[in-house]
């Protein structure tokens, strides 16, 4: 009998949460198969069967918290594995298809008009939806997986302008408690010593962004073409706050008791969203990296915290912290530093304004920079200054590929 144990995931971490057993007990698996997920206080993590045989799982339910080296599961890896019955599997196939009804050609084509991302309705409902022309996220779902049914719709229908909580009735007064997640309290406890610890301060300005969208929307579909990757705003914030970093090097720093560590490279933190919580995984090297690597590796990045796959390792580390609240809709913002980080830039909505240019109203696509930062390390005069140049790389792109103005430069000014 082999046994599984909670494995370690990384230092000071002594215990983790079970999310999600993904393999019954008794069944039968192959070796390297997933079979538990958890998460530690800093990133989710796969538990593999390490032989081939026979499982048996320990009494231990999904949402239990567990210690480093507890027994997770056995495996009897001299139990042979089960045949299965072909002529069985045919049988209850047959059954269930014949118990199935085909959907009509209109079903279909009413199903594929309402096929929204993360909704799913049945044919009927889907028919429905389509001729009455309803907003499927008005309609609380009631069906397996949050799949919306033919009474879902009609009593949306006879409830206009009503809505009711997910999963509740209308005039509910309903209250539920959950227990917060190891990264949900790890993040709570962060946020709350990044504020009680740090002398914070956030400074503010704003960067004409229509250089930046011409030279996407001039040169997106060759890029594509050539890197297999989208070309997206994250390069050009990330290569700017590179260049700006070498220049005022305390924003790159840290306190570390009484001596302040300089880091003379860019490990850039990009704060990214996921169901469990916001995680920050870090682009090490940036100021080595091209622009096409660093769109490559923030749509790796975040894949893997979509699919819960960060390692401790993409997580430890970062010298800088850029979060983007642009994507939610977010005008302007005042970002918490991810200590011991000393600042943290908040990239924010495009939106067209009017300004005054040359004594002309004009309409430009602008965006709200802020900058937040530790005022024990950091001094108005180097935090104003990295903003500053920041929105100078930014207005003018063209800088980033020597950090300097290319006709001053010609002129040796």
């Amino acid at each position: 009998m082999i046994e599984i144990k909670v494995p370690t995931v990384g230092e000071s971490i002594n215990e983790v949460t079970l999310l999600k057993w993904l393999k019954k007990d008794g069944e039968y698996v192959d070796r390297d198969e997933v079979i538990a997920e958890l998460e530690s206080e800093k990133a989710t993590f796969e538990v593999n069967a390490e032989q081939a045989g026979i499982l048996k799982l320990s009494n231990i339910n999904e949402g239990d918290t567990i210690k480093i080296g507890d027994l997770l599961a056995s495996i009897d890896e001299k139990a042979a594995k089960p045949k299965i019955e072909p002529a069985h599997e045919n049988k209850v196939t047959r059954m269930e298809s014949s118990t199935e009804k085909e959907p009509t050609k209109k079903e279909l084509l009413a199903e594929a008009i309402v096929s929204i991302p993360d909704i799913k309705a049945s044919p009927v409902a889907s028919a429905i939806i389509a001729d009455k022309k309803v907003d499927p996220k008005t309609v609380i779902p009631s069906g397996t997986a949050g799949k919306i049914l033919k009474d879902d719709v009609l009593a949306a229908l006879s409830n206009p302008g009503k809505k009711a909580f997910t999963g509740t009735e209308l005039y509910s007064r309903n209250v539920r408690g959950e227990k917060m997640s190891n990264l949900r309290r790890t993040i709570s406890r962060r946020l709350v010593d990044a504020k009680n610890t740090t002398a914070m301060l956030t400074t503010f300005n704003e960067a004409d962004m229509g250089q930046i969208m011409d030279i996407r929307n001039k040169y997106k579909d060759k890029f594509k073409e050539i890197h297999n990757v989208g070309l997206g705003f994250m390069s050009f914030f990330a290569k700017a706050c590179a260049v700006a970093l070498a220049e005022w090097p305390t924003v790159n720093a840290f306190i570390d008791g009484d001596q302040v560590v300089y880091h003379d490279y860019a490990d850039i933190s990009i704060a990214v969203s996921t169901p469990r919580g916001l995680t920050v995984p870090v682009m090490r090297n940036v100021e080595s990296m091209s622009m096409a690597d660093i769109e490559k590796k923030v749509v790796e990045l975040a894949a893997k915290a979509r699919d819960s796959k960060l390692t401790t390792e993409d997580l430890t580390g970062g010298t800088f912290t850029i979060t983007n609240g642009g994507v939610f809709g977010s005008l302007m913002s005042t970002p918490i530093i991810n200590i011991p980080q000393s600042a943290i830039l908040g990239m924010h909505k495009i939106q067209e304004r009017p300004m005054a240019i040359n004594g002309q109203v004009v309409i430009r696509s602008m965006m709200y920079l802020a900058l937040s930062y530790d005022h024990r390390i950091v001094d108005g005069r180097e935090s104003v200054g990295f903003l500053v140049r920041v929105k100078e790389l930014l207005e003018n792109p063209e800088q980033l590929l020597i950090g300097k103005d290319p006709v001053k430069t010609l002129l040796e000014l």
